[in-house]
């Protein structure tokens, strides 16, 4: 079980993201001249199974310009380099407890994919963002049954204007899951196009203060 430690990290996380959102293909960028203000929005957390990796899932709400828009961005927290992953680093941040923690962008991570699949399956409990040993019921995974528990390969990643596509390898053969990047609010049985095979639906926060919920991620053959 993943611990979430209450200590600072500098710089903080939306910090970091402050500087790395606009050169995102997937980033709508406000006025000209406005600089992002990103402020958490929701999300959730999935356990990694060896304990090295911290899994966020966070929504996160640019405030720049006249309207709002809510990102969704998958994050890894590790102790040590990535390999092979330098052009998926977010950052690197000194956290009050653990130390250096270098900080990526998790569609990259196979640590965060193999989870996220496995959360579709049902076979990963969602966590509470900011409490350790809480899960989180409103994150909901679905799977319409075709898919076979067992470690998922990351392939490739291909991003577009508001999703990132994730070529995996399961044990039943080749999937794509489609993270949802701008966030939409959609009602719960909303389909989605090309009769997916599973997906993640959880709840951020609205500017106002009201809750919005709708895909995070999407499963297709």
């Amino acid at each position: 079980m993943a611990v979430v430690h209450r200590t600072t990290m500098t710089p903080g996380k939306l910090e970091l993201l402050a500087s790395w959102l606009p050169a995102q293909p997937w980033y709508q960028s406000p006025d000209a001249g406005s600089a992002p203000q990103p402020a958490k929005a929701g999300g959730f957390r999935l356990d990694d199974p060896q304990g090295e990796v911290g899994i966020e899932f966070m929504a996160v709400t640019d405030g720049a310009g006249d309207r709002p828009v809510t990102y969704h961005v998958p994050l890894t927290y590790r102790g040590a380099p990535l390999d092979g992953a330098e052009h998926a680093l977010i950052g690197t941040s000194e956290h009050g407890v653990l130390g250096r923690r270098w900080i990526y962008d998790g569609t990259h991570d196979p640590v965060l994919v193999d989870r996220l699949y496995a959360l579709v399956l049902g076979e990963a409990e969602p966590q509470a963002q900011s409490e350790s040993g809480m899960p989180d019921p409103t994150v909901t995974g679905w799977s319409a049954g075709a898919g076979h528990p067992g470690p998922v390969a990351l392939l490739d990643v291909s991003a577009g204007r508001d999703t990132s596509d994730l070529l995996v390898q399961t044990p039943a053969g080749k999937l794509t899951i489609s993270v949802q990047r701008v966030l939409r609010p959609a009602p719960e049985e909303a389909d989605t196009a090309g009769q997916p095979l599973g997906h993640v639906t959880a709840d951020w926060t609205l500017p106002d203060g009201a809750k919005a919920r709708g895909r995070y991620a999407v499963v297709h053959a």
